[in-house]
């Protein structure tokens, strides 16, 4: 059933009403449905192609560091939370050879190389538990308080 619900979702989610009234269905990239995805998907696509003032809003940034990890459970797949995602087989594609990162999109590249990017990997931390765990936030979030 699942795997019948999977196939068919992308007919939901990339209509103009599932991307108005389902708001997961805005974080919805489906690498089988590519061409729905660019001409549905009113969040993501309009992120990662950001305008020139995006990018420059996006390089203010003292630091931009991306937790996630393995056990999460519900970012599917976790390394999305990295800018990482599927190929159209599946296989996950890593942030640094993204094209958002490649072509610098939004200037990801560009705090990468200014050592402005952090990418943490913690295990053992289901979704529901990133924002309440004293772990997290004494080793991912306090070290980038000012």
């Amino acid at each position: 059933m699942y795997i019948v619900v999977f196939c068919f979702l992308y007919r939901i989610f990339y209509t103009t009403e599932g991307q108005e009234y389902i708001s997961v269905a805005n974080y919805w990239k489906d690498p089988h449905h590519m061409e729905y995805y660019e001409e549905y998907d009113m969040y993501l696509p309009f992120f990662n192609n950001a305008s020139s003032e995006h990018k420059e809003n996006f390089l203010r940034l003292h630091q931009l560091v991306l937790v996630g990890g393995p056990d999460d459970g519900v970012i599917t797949p976790w390394q999305s939370s990295h800018f990482g995602y599927y190929d159209s087989k599946e296989k996950i594609v890593d942030v640094y050879n993204q094209t958002v990162y490649t072509e610098d999109a939004f200037g990801l590249k560009t705090l990468d190389q200014q050592g402005k990017l952090t990418i943490i990997v913690k295990s053992g931390i289901q979704h529901l538990r990133w924002t309440v765990d004293e772990d997290v936030f004494k080793e991912c979030i306090e070290p980038w308080l000012d």
